[in-house]
């Protein structure tokens, strides 16, 4: 049986959360002399809510969640980071990553001073089984599963995630910045029964809200209470908050965005299939490609001459180069300059 307190560090579970203004009080009020604000209202002289309450009865609606398994963060970096302090305890337990893989679970684990186990993977990125992992899992603290992959773009099933999740001592922790480009239906589904499982997923992409920095994590109550426990008071600005509302309510505008992002994403992978330095086109259900190329370094560089920004990948995964999937028009300028590049 999973039991949440086994895996939480002993200081966390006997520290005290810090009790902010907004937190004390919840509610409208005439006059507010509690916080110490510029009283000469402005749109930004008052504190935000401390537990983005509006927002997150937005989102449990939209991702059929109890708003209780919402933590929202600045950027889904600041769930990770929360997450190691306080799950995992250093010199003790372990974060494991399935590389290649976003980057940022193994920078945060050093900030945290936790030791990386890599696990492997299959050629074609997908998981290895779990008994072919289960002996190097053999410590409580967080895996980590992308789903879709960055930088690969792959999705993972659900089996796979929940054969790991019923296996592992510690949180599995499924990053789903890209799901709404996949045909996968959410991990969020599997909540209920998986009491070890936390899965991000963000504003930055689909949402068009990378400038908000305002990332999702959604698990047990208790981790969210944990979460919440230990982040600043004011974690997520009030700008943020009301722009987030703002996209929840024009959601097939989103909607729209996305299906345009995923019909360009099958054009540019259709213009990239016949140019001959393309070696490779991996498959992908996220909003990029990943691309084997002939010379891979050579033609990053080329391409920023030409003013083309790409992301070299080649020392993931050999001679790649990421490519997001842009507007029309950017895309065609990308094909054009390796189709002049190629003659």
């Amino acid at each position: 049986m999973f039991n949440l307190e086994n895996i939480t560090r002993k200081n966390i579970l006997e520290m005290k959360p810090y009790s902010s203004a907004r937190s004390e009080f919840k509610g409208q009020a005439e006059v507010f002399l509690d916080a110490n604000e510029n009283p000469n209202e402005t749109l930004l002289n008052r504190y935000p809510d401390p537990l983005q309450t509006q927002l997150k009865n937005e989102i449990a609606k939209h991702k059929s969640v109890k708003p209780n398994q919402i933590f929202l963060g600045n950027g889904s970096d600041e769930a990770i980071d929360l997450l190691y302090r306080a799950f995992c305890e250093p010199g003790r337990d372990k974060a494991y990553v399935f590389p290649p893989t976003y980057g940022m679970y193994t920078v945060s684990a050093a900030i945290n001073n936790i030791d990386v186990v890599e696990l492997p993977v299959y050629p074609d990125f997908k998981l290895a089984s779990l008994e072919s992992a289960k002996s190097s899992v053999n410590t409580a603290g967080l895996l980590f599963i992308c789903s879709p992959n960055n930088p690969t773009g792959n999705i993972i099933d659900q089996k796979t995630i929940t054969d790991y999740a019923n296996h592992f001592k510690g949180l599995v922790v499924v990053d789903e910045a890209y799901i709404d480009f996949s045909n996968e239906v959410s991990t969020t589904s599997l909540l209920d029964e998986i009491p070890n499982l936390v899965i991000l997923q963000t504003f930055s992409k689909a949402w068009g809200l990378a400038g908000a920095r305002l990332g999702m994590a959604f698990a047990s109550v208790e981790v969210i209470e944990t979460l919440n426990k230990i982040k600043p008071p004011y974690n997520v600005n009030t700008l943020s908050q009301k722009e987030a509302l703002v996209a929840l309510n024009n959601r097939a505008e989103t909607k729209n965005d996305i299906d345009t992002i995923v019909e360009e994403r099958e054009k540019l992978i259709l213009q990239l299939e016949p140019l001959s330095q393309v070696l490779k086109i991996y498959p992908t259900e996220a909003n990029f490609i990943l691309v084997a190329f002939e010379n891979a370094n050579d033609l990053f560089k080329k391409l920023i001459e030409k003013g083309i920004i790409v992301r070299n990948r080649s020392q993931q995964v050999k001679d790649c180069i990421r490519i997001t999937v842009g507007t029309p028009k950017e895309n065609a300028l990308l094909i054009n300059t390796l189709k002049e590049m190629q003659e």
